[in-house]
């Protein structure tokens, strides 16, 4: 066994395997004589539930995933070469497979028996933007070995707005005639640009917008169900209180109890010693009398 093949094994188990598995691995490491790999067995951290979920998609859905995965590779390139087509053509795919995956993520971890909370969605759509934005991002989701989401926090690649060409000439214009309308179509195609570009920073904000008013409603979801869970266990806190209590007053009541019963014993074993010498000390001198 080596550290690749254990900690494929491990991160390939549902989350309530994952510690104890990871304990044995790292022991039947260090009896083999390796405690160098031991030692690296035993600091792999165990993964949340929507790492694990990404993951598992990862091994279960791997050429769906390579699909996201090459795309990214196709945005930075585009960028590095400052191709706005290409870009543009990139984005458009973008959103339909990241939400094809989000999908799939959810549809794995259902089918395993861990059914993923609403507010998820946004820690998987982050994880593989992630993934399609960063390379070394990328190449954690690829391995399948994540222990938390991810999410990118540096400048995300966009299309390269160009500038639109100068409008041509009209025919012969009177020199003056002609620099003046060619500084209007000028100022004309600059307010074009400028409304577009507007245009697109909005578009852009109410998408952002709207992503972020769906992760409030999926965290106050999640927040309603947390406040009935705290509740439920809140309650069965303070009735296992109660029973500890009483619990320990019974226990109390039984050291008392065989405390007394050792005393008594005892007491009990010095009375029947003292008995048993005065049982044949009148053994013996009715012996003596006959």
């Amino acid at each position: 066994m080596d550290f690749d093949e254990a900690a494929d094994r491990l991160y390939g188990m549902v989350p309530e395997e994952f510690t104890a598995a990871r304990d044995a691995l790292a022991k039947e490491a260090k009896a083999a004589g390796d405690a160098a790999l031991a030692k690296r067995i035993r600091a792999l951290r165990k993964p949340t539930v929507v790492a694990w979920a990404v993951n598992r998609t990862a091994r279960e859905r791997s050429q769906e995933l390579g699909r996201l995965l090459d795309l990214g590779r196709r945005l930075r390139d585009a960028w590095r070469t400052q191709d706005a087509d290409a870009l543009a053509e990139v984005g458009r795919e973008r959103a339909s497979l990241v939400a094809r995956l989000v999908r799939a993520v959810r549809e794995e971890a259902e089918a395993a028996g861990h059914p993923l909370a609403p507010a998820a969605d946004l820690e998987i759509e982050q994880t593989l933007d992630a993934a399609v934005v960063d390379e070394e991002a990328a190449e954690q989701v690829r391995r399948g070995r994540l222990t938390r989401p991810l999410s990118y926090s540096g400048f995300t690649p966009a299309p390269v707005v160009r500038p639109a060409p100068e409008p041509a000439a009209r025919a012969k214009p009177t020199p003056k005639a002609g620099r003046d309308e060619a500084e209007r179509e000028r100022r004309e195609a600059e307010h074009e640009r400028r409304v577009k570009s507007l245009e697109e920073a909005l578009a852009e904000a109410e998408r952002a917008a709207r992503e972020a008013e769906r992760g409030r409603a999926d965290w106050a979801a999640e927040r309603t169900e947390a406040e009935r869970e705290h509740e439920r266990r809140t309650a069965k806190v303070e009735a296992l209180t109660d029973k500890l209590a009483r619990a320990k007053e019974k226990l109390k009541s039984a050291d008392h109890r065989l405390e007394v019963a050792r005393r008594e014993e005892t007491n009990a074993e010095r009375a029947a010693r003292s008995a048993r010498r005065r049982a044949d000390q009148a053994r013996a001198a009715l012996d003596e009398t006959r």
